[in-house]
């Protein structure tokens, strides 16, 4: 099942995307993809619903991301091995985490700014999972039963800011814009294997990133247990689980997004994002 919200930005409705890719109303049933909605009792219902019962959406409609109130936006650092690499960083021992602030969250097909101070605004296309229910202490064997679905991010990022403005990751990982997600929710039981999906990423038609969640460092389970051992998570928190290679800064000589640039990317069976690049 895929859900999503669609709208104008800060009055988005939730909508579910049925058999033909056309949108249908959830207003009626729930107020947002968000909170106890992303519960499993509430999967439930919504996955017994009829969708052509639904009233269809006409018109071409602007999706927005497709989780609502989004409480925290974790993100894992260096998480595939080849990334790392590139990067010139060791793997880590335990998974680096690091937070993107929730204002930088937009939808999948929203233009992208590069801050007025930017040098190095950087791609990255990772697979989001979207927790379900109250989670702490979880085992990573119980992990994710806690997920209520996975979705494509772009975890954009600013190099300069977030490597040498000093502090932590988050100046450069925040900036307006920065954390498209979309273009839907896909709810747990429609992704057999959450390690087993091929993702890929594109700047004006030529590929940059093309690899799998297969190579993760730390797998989804494994992450999602190690946050709950530090924070709790409730529904609605957006976990970004890392990138495979092929980010600006690791090619050579280094390249990165400028204005006018367009961006695709996506994960199999989870959507694709397209973003158009501006002055911010």
């Amino acid at each position: 099942m895929k859900l999503l919200r669609y709208g104008e930005r800060g009055a988005e409705k939730p909508g579910l995307l049925d058999q033909d890719g056309n949108i249908r109303e959830l207003s009626g049933v729930i107020s947002d993809v968000a909170g106890d909605a992303l519960k499993d009792e509430s999967i439930a219902k919504l996955r017994d619903l009829d969708p052509m019962s639904l009233p269809l959406v006409e018109g071409n409609q602007r999706l927005g991301a497709c989780v609502g109130q989004v409480g925290k936006f974790i993100c894992i650092g260096l998480n595939y091995a080849d990334h790392a690499a590139e990067s010139g960083m060791a793997l880590p021992h335990e998974p680096v985490i690091f937070f993107k602030a929730t204002s930088a969250i937009s939808g999948p097909d929203d233009d992208v700014e590069i801050p007025r101070t930017s040098v190095k605004s950087d791609w990255e296309v990772e697979l989001g999972v979207v927790i379900g229910k109250d989670t702490k202490y979880v085992s990573k064997e119980e992990a994710l039963d806690h997920v209520a679905g996975y979705c494509v991010v772009n975890d954009l990022s600013e190099r300069d800011f977030q490597l040498h403005r000093s502090g932590q990751w988050v100046k450069g990982k925040s900036c307006d814009t920065f954390g498209p997600i979309g273009p839907w929710l896909v709810t747990r039981d429609d992704v057999a294997d959450p390690q087993n999906l091929a993702m890929y990423l594109e700047v004006n038609g030529h590929r940059y990133q093309d690899g799998s969640t297969k190579t993760m460092h730390f797998d989804v389970a494994t992450v999602i247990s190690h946050l709950s051992q530090f924070m709790s998570l409730q529904p609605g928190d957006v976990i970004s689980t890392g990138t495979p290679p092929g980010v600006g800064m690791g090619q050579s000589p280094e390249t990165y997004l400028k204005p006018g640039d367009t961006i695709e990317l996506g994960i199999e069976g989870l959507g694709v994002q397209t973003q158009n690049v501006v002055a911010g």
